[in-house]
């Protein structure tokens, strides 16, 4: 039997049906679609150096599991879901065992790199809201890394962490309340002396 040529251009659902058939190197293809992205969810829901382990796992997971899979629905979500359950599960060993790290916002996530004169202000600012975020409660972090370090819609992550858009809303609104909270007076003496010096 010849094997179906696999291409860019072949739909996420024709694949995963495919790799249910047996065909292993239609699956290889979605692995191959979706593994940056994979990585980049894991590392910054906070899987740190056991990044790769985790989405290892979770594509092992995936694929034992494509047979509950609804075709009709898209597959990176229903994929992202399972890299975050795996993390969560990650998370909750390492919290038990040791730090959990987070990403410096934008560390791993994106190749800008600030000017040097600039590096010393933005890395002390990542670190804050590095802290702030950590600080949360996990159910709101989640949804802010999600959105902001991701820059997931609120529908995708809705459906990444397998909540309503509603909740994706309400404990945002309260995530950045606690944020604002809790950078507000650790940027107001800077705000203040960079005032003083204009004066």
């Amino acid at each position: 039997m010849t094997r179906p040529v696999v291409t860019a251009a072949v739909t996420d659902s024709a694949l995963v049906e495919a790799a249910r058939s047996g065909d292993v190197a239609s699956y290889g293809l979605l692995v191959e679609r979706y593994q940056s992205i994979a990585h980049r969810t894991a590392f910054a829901m906070g899987a740190g150096d056991d990044t790769a382990d985790v989405v290892q796992e979770a594509f092992v997971k995936v694929y034992l599991a494509l047979d509950r899979f609804q075709v009709t629905q898209p597959f990176r979500p229903w994929l992202l879901r399972i890299v975050v359950n795996e993390t969560r599960n990650r998370w909750r060993w390492m919290s038990r065992h040791r730090t959990v790290p987070l990403p410096l916002v934008g560390d791993d996530l994106t190749a800008a790199v600030p000017a040097p004169e600039q590096v010393a202000e933005e890395r002390e600012t990542s670190r804050l809201l590095r802290d702030a975020v950590v600080a949360l409660p996990p159910h709101q972090r989640e949804v802010v890394v999600c959105r902001y370090l991701l820059d997931f819609s609120e529908r995708e992550t809705a459906q990444v962490l397998g909540i309503a858009t509603g909740t994706v809303k309400s404990r945002l609104s309260r995530a950045l309340a606690a944020l604002q909270a809790t950078l507000r007076p650790t940027m107001a003496p800077a705000a203040m002396d960079a005032e003083g010096r204009r004066g």
